[in-house]
């Protein structure tokens, strides 16, 4: 995995976010800080957060991003999805899409967590998190 303080296998065999909620003013931001952002209190203990939420905002990344840390050539590289997916009642995630169609993203719609792998400054794969779009038949 790419950091095991931000992913962790879930009971189900995939993976879940682990997020951050202050015990003094019930904030929860994902990743997990040292500090509320909200309160400033240093009482922030580990949540493990929703793995399903909704297309809160999009775009696709059609260029490659600064090297490092993308370490592909320009030739290689492959537009991708970018967006802000809230998970109710809990945060808003920053995360890569599965989906990178402009035709099959809309706000709103219902989105799930997945793994992805992705190649690191080693060469390496590992694991990281995206969010892809929930289909009709495996909604919740």
């Amino acid at each position: 995995m790419i950091d095991p303080g931000i992913i962790e296998s879930g009971a189900d065999g995939g993976i879940r976010l682990i997020g951050g909620r202050c015990a003094a003013c019930g904030e929860t931001e994902f990743p997990r800080k040292q500090s509320c952002r909200d309160c400033g209190s240093q009482d922030v203990g580990a949540v493990t957060l929703a793995d399903h939420g909704v297309l809160w905002s999009w775009t696709v990344q059609r260029f490659p991003p600064p090297s490092p840390p993308y370490h592909g050539s320009a030739d290689e590289f492959t537009p991708f999805g970018v967006g802000y997916v809230e998970l109710p009642g809990e945060v808003i995630v920053e995360t890569r899409l599965t989906e990178s169609d402009p035709a099959r993203l809309r706000i709103g719609m219902p989105m799930r967590l997945t793994g992805i792998e992705v190649t690191t400054a080693t060469g390496e794969q590992a694991l990281a998190f995206a969010f892809a779009p929930v289909e009709e038949g495996e909604r919740k």
